[in-house]
């Protein structure tokens, strides 16, 4: 999986061959498929696996539990923290447009991830703790927008470790960058 991942995003899937994979794993294109059916398979477990990630930071009593405002934090924090801990499966699930019928289930299962981040915003203006004024379907967007541009510049090991990431993408989002 790791290997495949690693060659869809540096190939973009649809210009991966199962031959380019059995290169890339020094194996024959029969060993691959012995594993997997096919390159569909590994496309789907590894988005499932990026999806599922992020819906588990939806579950845990940070994003179930307090103020819509601090659950909504929570779930950026999360993110961020799966987003580096999952970097290559989470680049793959950002970068799929919908081009086959794996890619058009992970696409409902992001907007689904969507309308959760929105309904937490919802309910933060509902409670007065977020601006009344931004669509928040808008500002869920912009938020998760931040996050995800991660996937673009950060390199492991290179600068801030996944908590530090976080609280400086919080601090921006949730303070601003006034003074």
């Amino acid at each position: 999986m790791r290997v495949a991942v690693r060659v869809f995003n540096e190939r973009g899937y649809d210009g991966t061959s199962m031959e380019d994979l059995a290169r890339a794993l020094g194996v024959t294109k029969s060993a691959i498929y012995h594993h997997f059916s096919g390159k569909s398979e590994l496309l789907r477990r590894s988005l499932d696996h990026a999806l599922d990630a992020l819906f588990a930071v939806t579950d845990e009593p940070g994003a179930t539990s307090g103020p819509a405002i601090d659950r909504l934090e929570y779930v950026v924090r999360g993110s961020v923290r799966v987003l580096v801990e999952e970097l290559p499966h989470v680049t793959l699930l950002l970068r799929v447009r919908g081009n086959t019928a794996v890619e058009r289930h992970a696409l409902e299962r992001r907007r689904e991830f969507d309308h959760f981040v929105g309904d937490l915003v919802r309910a933060g203006v509902e409670a007065g703790d977020i601006r009344p004024d931004i669509d928040p379907a808008l500002a869920g967007r912009l938020l998760f927008g931040m996050v995800n541009s991660i996937v673009e510049w950060y390199r492991p090991g290179k600068g801030l470790d996944a908590p530090e990431l976080a609280d400086a993408l919080a601090t921006v989002a949730f303070n601003g960058l006034r003074a």
